[in-house]
């Protein structure tokens, strides 16, 4: 819903746990997965903040956990992947006991994505319809009868995009799960996203009294609002 749009305040590494989208949150959005540019400075910024937190840092994204350590090989810390099917509290661990078998699906997809573009997950798969917005509607139309034809999976909206993956998975519940424990047990949330599958966490946040932040434009139940990747790693950096 429309809103007043605010900058978020400062906020204490000492009492917070910080948790933060990727694609979009902290590097630009690229014609590909793979065509990003990640900042010289984002891997040590995001240990800084780890050290800073006692550990209660953490990336939580729909990218599986291989693809994000590939992409930030010097980070240190808790990555939660595959829109929470997936956990990695350091390099070289990933817990993938939360995920079921998308062999089939991911294969539908291929079979039927007729020329669009198919990003493949542990979890399932993405359709991207980026390169040919013409083709939206055909997308659409696409991974919605892929998705009706397995029970157990579901579908959401990203950016020009569909992604197809299990039923049960969210950031908020991944977000919740992971402030049941240390070192995030006790700390007062912030988890910024830029997008429609980062909504559920970002009202989770804004509902435990946390800090909310949405990247980019559009209706948030974020109360927080930065404008670019850019925006939000300066912000950070100017935490304390």
């Amino acid at each position: 819903m429309e809103q007043d749009i605010m900058r978020p305040p400062l906020v204490s590494l000492a009492t917070h746990a910080i948790c933060l989208d990727f694609d979009g949150t902290l590097v630009d959005i690229a014609a590909t997965p793979d065509g990003i540019e990640v900042p010289e400075t984002l891997a040590p910024l995001l240990n800084h903040l780890l050290a800073e937190t006692d550990g209660a840092t953490a990336l939580i994204s729909g990218r599986d956990v291989a693809a994000l350590r590939r992409h930030l090989p010097e980070y240190k810390g808790p990555i939660i992947g595959s829109h929470g099917g997936e956990r990695s509290d350091a390099p070289g661990r990933i817990d993938t006991s939360g995920l079921p078998d998308a062999r089939a699906v991911i294969a539908e997809v291929h079979a039927l994505a007729a020329g669009l573009r198919v990003e493949e997950k542990p979890h399932g798969a993405v359709l991207h319809y980026r390169a040919e917005p013409d083709r939206a509607d055909e997308a659409e139309t696409t991974a919605r009868a892929i998705a009706a034809r397995f029970p157990g999976f579901t579908l959401q909206r990203a950016k020009m995009a569909w992604e197809i993956h299990p039923e049960g998975i969210s950031k908020d519940r991944a977000l919740a799960t992971l402030f049941e424990s240390p070192p995030f047990q006790g700390r007062l949330p912030l988890f910024a996203g830029d997008d429609t599958t980062d909504e559920p966490a970002l009202a989770h946040v804004a509902q435990k009294g946390g800090i909310a932040i949405r990247i980019g434009g559009g209706d948030s139940a974020a109360p927080y609002h930065l404008e670019t990747p850019s925006d939000m790693l300066s912000w950070l950096a100017s935490l304390s």
